[in-house]
């Protein structure tokens, strides 16, 4: 099942994001902490933060957005989006970004950015965002940084350098 976090879900979800980052090749990088200064950005939206938990309750997903700007474009950034090790490869990311993807697309959202794995994002149409001449504020690889817009004129005259919440440069 897939629903919008409540506060009561916050240890699960640290734990969710330090066991699955840690379980990468690039490590644990402290995303829950990230997460914690989203969430008290006065620019954080609950409804675009979601969790996947088992019948029993047990959270063992979720994922994030959190608003960007790109010159006087305000979109959306994905970070983070995390499955359990245990309950990888059973489309549970897939269902999370799906849900994010419609809820900010019903939020009249433009469009989307990640810095992830270019051959998982580029599945759902995330593209790299050079292509649309936007950069992000520190070196990344260009095949990692993506974009997706979600009407066809979303990422129509945006291009520049990506904007992110404080917290991002916080942790």
């Amino acid at each position: 099942m897939i629903r919008t976090y409540q506060t009561t879900d916050a240890a699960a979800v640290e734990q969710l994001l330090r066991a699955a980052f840690s379980a990468t090749p690039h490590g644990y990088g402290n995303e829950a902490e990230l997460v914690t200064k989203i969430r008290q950005d006065s620019h954080y939206q609950a409804q675009f933060e979601v969790v996947a938990t088992t019948d029993a309750g047990q959270i063992v997903g979720m994922g994030l957005l959190s608003p960007i700007k790109v010159g006087s474009v305000v979109g959306q950034c994905l970070a983070p989006l995390a499955v359990l090790p245990a309950f990888q490869k059973e489309g549970l990311g897939t269902a999370l970004l799906t849900e994010l993807e419609k809820r900010a697309a019903a939020a009249q959202v433009p469009f989307i950015s990640i810095l992830g794995w270019p051959d998982y994002y580029a599945r759902f149409g995330y593209v790299p965002a050079s292509r649309f001449d936007i950069t992000a504020p520190y070196d990344v690889p260009d095949a990692a940084f993506r974009v997706k817009a979600l009407r066809p004129d979303g990422l129509h005259g945006v291009h520049g350098v990506v904007q992110y919440l404080r917290a991002f440069d916080e942790v």
